[in-house]
């Protein structure tokens, strides 16, 4: 499944759209609305429709993109690397793997650049999680198809501690927190998650007060489970939205994206069975935000 929201190009044709979003020629995708496999806003459309400004829009199949990932020297922040993993600094603003709209300039093109091949699928190669495009921190990358699948494993039965610090909107009172609800696609905006009981998965966050200010709180996050948007999704659902966050947040956001960050991780060597654990600094828009509220 493919989901857009239509930023641009408003006014045109959905079938024109589409074909020019997606590379994809206008034939495919006009047999593919006739199969209704597109649908905006949740309706059926004809090809002549004319899409607009914030309509969303899902195309329910895989898509034969026919697209070369092409390799670019975009400079990484490798903090480990050995012959069979890395981990790398992801700086915000950054999108981790090609999809509509963003077939350049991702982390996969920079490690394809870097490496060439890497285990995995192609528009996916060597990425064991992901981050958000505007969420920065620590990230695993396998180089072997061996790597890739245990390293998935060990995320997957809890044995990588990841731990985040966020600055949220308003000011938590108690000092510790869990929570546990089920994320599963937003009903009425598919480009969003929700904590919903429609088709949702489990959901496990913990956080902890580090630091509270006259309107924000500083909070560490460990997650028990790694569901799409899942500390903005939580923390937005208890009422203390991550701050700037443009999708879940309250009011105007400046360009930099959500005050999210991934700044700790922890893992034994699937091979050597040595514990690594890293940890690296936040952003510098992260750090004066804080300095920022420390002055006041």
């Amino acid at each position: 499944m493919v989901i857009l929201s239509v930023d641009e190009n408003d006014g045109i044709r959905i079938d024109k759209y589409l074909s020019e979003k997606l590379e994809l020629s206008r034939s495919k995708i006009q047999k593919l609305m006739k199969e209704e496999k597109i649908i905006v806003n949740d309706k059926v459309v004809s090809n002549s429709y004319m899409v607009k400004l914030d309509d969303v829009i899902e195309i329910n199949d895989k898509l034969d993109y026919s697209i070369t990932v092409e390799a670019e020297d975009i400079p990484l922040d490798i903090i480990y690397e050995d012959d069979d993993f890395l981990i790398i600094n992801k700086k915000s603003g950054m999108v981790v793997h090609p999809a509509p709209g963003h077939y350049s300039g991702t982390l996969v093109n920079a490690l394809l650049y870097r490496y060439g091949p890497l285990a995995g699928e192609d528009f996916r190669p060597g990425i064991v999680h992901r981050l958000d495009k505007d969420t920065s921190g620590l990230m695993l990358v396998a180089k072997t198809e061996e790597m890739l699948e245990k390293l998935s494993s060990m995320i997957a039965d809890k044995k990588v501690e990841r731990r985040y610090l966020a600055i949220v909107d308003g000011v938590i009172p108690h000092e510790t927190g869990t929570i546990d609800a089920p994320i599963g696609r937003d009903k009425n905006n598919r480009q969003k998650m929700a904590v919903t009981d429609v088709n949702a998965k489990e959901a496990i966050t913990h956080f902890k007060v580090l630091e509270r200010f006259e309107k924000n709180t500083l909070i560490e996050c460990i997650l028990d489970t790694g569901r799409t948007h899942q500390i903005r999704v939580h923390m937005a659902y208890i009422g203390y939205p991550v701050n700037n966050d443009p999708l879940y947040g309250k009011g105007k956001c400046s360009e930099f994206g959500q005050m999210l960050h991934s700044y700790f991780i922890k893992l034994q060597h699937p091979k050597t069975g040595k514990e690594l654990s890293f940890e690296v600094e936040a952003p510098k828009e992260f750090q004066d935000k804080l300095a920022m509220m420390r002055e006041k």
